[in-house]
């Protein structure tokens, strides 16, 4: 048996941490839940590489809820309906302001550059 510290990372801190996740908790706030630092949060996921994936797909849950709370939501709200096509195919469906921009009376506009270098010191 190897000497030093036990490890934290038990079963059920990995649990908490997979909670957390759930949750869309960033890896600070995860740590805190799991009451531990981010450092051993970090070695385990040296030691563990297929937690990293893990973590990433946990965190979308959050993503995932949302979408289905949308959906279900939108079949009853034209509003709503609306609203995510603008966002989700702005092409057919956002909304377009253009924007002229003209010089006095309706002539071009001007533009002067000055260039200025610095003093070179010798």
């Amino acid at each position: 048996m190897a000497g030093g510290r036990p490890t934290k990372m038990t079963p059920d801190t990995v649990k908490k941490l997979e909670e957390a996740f759930l949750m869309g908790c960033s890896d600070l706030e995860a740590c805190l839940f799991a009451d531990i630092s981010k450092q051993t949060l970090y070695t385990y996921q040296d030691k563990n590489p297929e937690f990293i994936d893990r973590k990433r797909i946990l965190k979308q849950n959050p993503v995932m809820v949302a979408r289905q709370s949308v959906l279900k939501e939108m079949r009853e709200d034209g509003n709503l309906a609306m609203k995510y096509l603008e966002r989700k195919n702005k092409a057919e469906f956002g909304t377009r302001t253009e924007h002229a921009v003209e010089g006095v009376e309706g002539k071009p506009l001007k533009w002067e550059i000055e260039i200025v270098r610095p003093e070179v010191k010798e």
